[in-house]
């Protein structure tokens, strides 16, 4: 508690400084950091790294006019100069009409527990074993020739935040994390590189260290011979690792700020079907061990769960205060802050929800299709909602997963890709933004 106690002290006596110094308003994020990192490869440690790290986020307004400073430093002489740099920005930056704190009466009252904190520490021995186990198991599947290393980690993190207003609070967060990579092949057979991981809230949480590491060898196995498939327009199945990056655009389509932009190919979009009838899209702060969960958001307003797409139908855009102000309307919670810039709007614990098929059902029609298990490059329009990315993963004949493939580019348009979705029933939480194997009707394939 005397943490939390001396960071909130700090950033409160800060503000105060702020408002001595001239401004209207302010208020200010602390974030302190623990880490511990382990890296082994070919069964010898590589890195054991720990870390403690801290920066304060200074925001002060002036009428309607606004600036940021941040520092490391928190010497009171330092501090004063960040107060006096940040009243000078203030006074010399354009108006923005939009900026300002929540009114005292939209602040949260009581941060709601949701069991995000592991107070577990462990030693640096515990990870080295974890990434140890995860890398023997690997490299002990057949075909494997070559490890890129097992990585293990573990950090904590308090944030706290103070303002003007009157709001001030602060919680704690933590995460462990478990990854394998290898490489299977050789030169003239050629190689591929696969990896598996598991990041959680609570380390007891972690997949075990060999299932990571089998998962990493059997999927770097598994790839080799990959083929080049012929250009064709064909069913699409996205593996759980690929298919939250199609959540993920849908999120940054009904974000605020680009809704306030008019730079969404889905700003006209509310209240009407974005995805197919009878799929939903939540969003969960509160989720108990969620990966993004928080008890409030990053201006000190409640947050909560909310049904994002219901039935196919979107409900909400995802807005802080400032696009909130600018499109007309409440904020709905999801203001995001760091120490290096205003908040902004970001969602929390985001998935699409599961359905009845399982992942052979969800195929099983399927004569012809491409199920992708990664891709690359950021080919995508969020203007025109326009889809281009370069895709790997297996073939799929008459219902059924036949030989690899590689170099192919994958084609579509958001706005009927959302339309045309059908999720399995084989949801996990793992990313942050997850999706179950998703299956898409009609996209193109370039290839050979």
């Amino acid at each position: 508690m005397s943490a939390e106690n001396n960071a909130l002290t700090l950033l409160s006596d800060l503000v105060a400084k702020a408002q001595g110094a001239g401004a209207d308003a302010a208020d200010a994020v602390l974030v302190n950091n623990t880490s511990l990192s382990v890296a082994m490869r070919l069964g010898r440690s590589e890195k054991v790294e720990r870390s403690e790290s801290g920066d304060i986020g200074l925001r002060v307004l002036i009428g309607k006019r606004q600036a940021f400073v941040s520092s490391s430093d928190r010497g009171s002489l330092a501090l004063d100069e960040l107060v006096e740099r940040a009243v000078a920005m203030a006074r010399s930056v354009p108006e923005d009409p939009y900026c300002g704190l929540a009114e005292p009466e939209q602040l949260i009252q009581t941060l709601p527990s949701l069991d995000i904190f592991d107070p577990t520490e462990p030693t640096a021995e515990h990870l080295v074993d974890l990434a140890r186990r995860a890398e023997e198991a690997a490299r002990s599947v057949p075909g494997v020739t070559n490890s890129e290393g097992a990585d293990a980690g573990w950090g904590r993190s308090l944030i706290a935040m103070a303002a003007s207003n009157g709001f001030a609070n602060s919680y704690w967060v933590s995460h462990s994390s478990l990854s394998a990579s290898v490489l299977a092949g050789d030169a003239a057979q050629g190689m591929e590189r696969d990896y598996d991981y598991s990041a959680t809230v609570y380390a007891a949480d972690l997949m075990a260290p060999e299932q990571v590491g089998l998962s990493a060898g059997q999927r770097a196995v598994r790839r080799l011979g990959a083929r080049k498939a012929k250009t064709a327009r064909v069913p699409v199945v996205l593996d759980p690792r690929v298919s939250g990056g199609i959540v993920g655009h849908l999120a940054g389509a009904i974000n605020g700020a680009a809704i306030a932009r008019g730079t969404s190919f889905l700003k006209d979009r509310l209240g009407q079907p974005v995805l197919a009838k009878g799929l939903s899209v939540i969003d969960d702060p509160h989720r108990a061990r969620g990966l993004r969960s928080k008890p409030c958001d990053g201006e000190g307003l409640p947050n909560r769960r909310r049904a994002i797409v219901e039935d196919g139908v979107l409900t909400t855009w995802i807005l802080d205060l400032r696009s909130a102000r600018q499109l007309g309307l409440a904020s709905t919670g999801h203001a995001s802050r760091g120490t290096g810039g205003p908040p902004g709007p970001a969602t929390s614990n985001l998935w699409l929800q599961p359905g009845p098929l399982s992942v052979p059902e969800l195929i099983a029609d399927i004569d012809q299709g491409f199920y992708i298990t990664e891709m690359f490059g950021h080919g995508v329009n969020g203007l025109t909602g326009d889809y281009s990315r370069g895709a790997a993963g297996f073939w799929i004949e008459n219902g059924e997963i036949a030989y690899p493939v590689n170099e192919v580019t994958v084609a579509g348009n958001l706005k009927d890709m959302f339309l045309n979705m059908t999720p399995a029933s084989d949801l996990t939480f793992r990313y942050g933004t997850d999706a179950p194997t998703l299956r898409i009707e009609g996209m193109t394939l370039a290839g050979a």
